[in-house]
């Protein structure tokens, strides 16, 4: 679909790395853009250095709706609420309202693969991205990016019809899209940005808006032992490929574990993939992530060779279940992209270790009582810190004399933290700095802080 931009009035809420990257193309198109953030001037020095020598009008340190005056397009960035005042009232006076995503998927030339799930996304798109890059030969290329790495919008004129695009997309881009790829998986849904969304069903609603615009000839990726993900089966409009540890029933195509091998089936005749040894991620949920990504590379109709080679010698992604370093005896684990409690029991399960687990940040108004049940059972040590710290402490209840965990400390901050789970280790044990909230009271994002996580364990002496 070609788009005209030419003097087009375009207001971009949200000037993070979604809201640059598409200032900068469309200001490329000629349109005429306006980029307004919540944050003062004087915080965004690094941003307004990014668009040097693009024609951008900047709107700092608040959102004015007299903005919507001059104004015939709205673009709203992925982290920033849809109940926004501003944009409350843009859909009052009828302007459209998009994002980076969707303007890309109404141009970009090749096919497109999204994923998402409330919990693996980067994983398994990454693991998808090695897979393509192993079965895309010259001159095609597969492009990965999305809510992971480089916006794609910034990449689009270099995209070609023969190549291939892996999108990371997330349930606040896909609230706003009307195009879905051809191969799109949901992974999982679990609670998880409930201070954004407000109930399950408004979450889910949004996951599924990835399968809403698929034709016939597209194909869905769905997780059998997932409810939320298999729930979506009765909305798919094409082709239908499951994962699952179990085979699928007959009939059906899908990626199955047997007898340590991961295969896949058609519906009828079964194909092994490779064996199990092969993946070198820790814990149950990146064997479905693995799963889930073959499932993908047969949809894409990549060789069972180059899924293998995809899978071969990938350690995970930074800031998940990441070794920073081994010291006196204790790993240290930093996977500070945990930002749901949801995603620390995945963590916690993938150790049998004893462990001191760290917890904290801000909550996105999520339940904490299945990782509490769960830290009775499997914790010795919690270090809590940040603005949640109290909602986790009630969760947990009081310590009681013998049972897990044996200690609970809180700290004012991450790096008092640090220090505290570090006197609290015994050679043997893993410290897992796993938070379950989102990284906002102290830090930019997830990898801000787990890189400062890093900083601090590496200077420990």
């Amino acid at each position: 679909m070609e788009h005209n931009w030419t003097g087009k009035r375009v207001l971009i809420i949200g000037a993070a790395r979604q809201g640059l990257a598409l200032a900068r193309y469309l200001a490329g198109q000629q349109a005429r853009v306006t980029l307004n953030d919540a944050s003062p001037a004087e915080k965004m020095a690094g941003a307004r250095a990014a668009l040097e020598g693009f024609a951008v009008k900047w709107a700092l340190g608040g959102h004015d709706p007299a903005l919507l005056d001059e104004t015939d397009l709205v673009c709203v960035s992925g982290g920033v609420p849809l109940d926004l005042p501003i944009l409350e009232e843009a859909r009052r006076r009828g302007l459209p309202l998009t994002n980076d995503s969707q303007i890309f998927m109404e141009i970009v030339p090749c096919p497109v693969i999204g994923i998402t799930g409330s919990a693996g996304k980067t994983t398994t798109t990454t693991l998808v991205g090695r897979i393509a890059q192993a079965g895309v030969q010259p001159p095609r290329t597969a492009w990965v990016g999305g809510n992971i790495g480089t916006p794609l919008i910034d990449r689009v004129a270099e995209i070609k019809p023969a190549d291939l695009v892996i999108l990371e997309l997330s349930s606040f881009q896909l609230e706003l899209m009307t195009r879905s790829p051809r191969i799109a998986a949901v992974l999982n849904i679990t609670p998880n940005h409930l201070d954004r969304h407000g109930t399950m069903e408004a979450y889910t609603a949004a996951k599924a808006r990835i399968l809403a615009w698929q034709g016939g000839g597209d194909t869905a990726v769905l997780c059998r032992e997932d409810p939320g993900s298999w729930g979506l089966a009765g909305q798919v409009k094409g082709n239908l490929i499951s994962f699952g540890f179990q085979r699928p029933p007959e009939g059906q195509p899908g990626t199955y574990l047997q007898a340590g091998v991961l295969c896949y089936t058609d519906g009828l005749t079964r194909q092994e993939l490779f064996p199990e040894e092969v993946i070198l991620l820790r814990g149950e949920h990146n064997r479905l992530n693995v799963l889930a990504a073959c499932a993908i590379g047969m949809a894409a109709g990549f060789s069972p060779e180059a899924i293998c080679a995809g899978v071969k010698g990938f350690g995970g992604v930074p800031h998940r279940l990441e070794v920073v370093r081994e010291w006196r005896g204790v790993t240290w684990i930093n996977d500070s992209i945990a930002t749901a409690p949801e995603r620390s029991m995945a963590a916690v399960r993938s150790f049998t270790e004893p462990l001191v687990l760290m917890l904290g940040g801000r909550d996105k108004n999520l339940p904490w009582e299945d990782l509490a049940a769960l830290v009775h059972e499997r914790v010795d040590h919690v270090v809590i810190f940040g603005e949640a710290a109290e909602k986790i402490e009630r969760a947990l209840g009081p310590v009681v004399a013998g049972r897990k965990p044996f200690s609970q400390v809180v700290c004012a901050d991450l790096q008092t933290a640090v220090l505290e789970a570090a006197n609290l280790a015994q050679p043997g044990s893993v410290v897992l700095f796993s938070p379950g909230g989102t990284s906002f009271d102290e830090f930019k994002d997830f990898e801000e802080r787990g890189e400062r996580f890093r900083i601090w364990v590496k200077a420990l002496s």
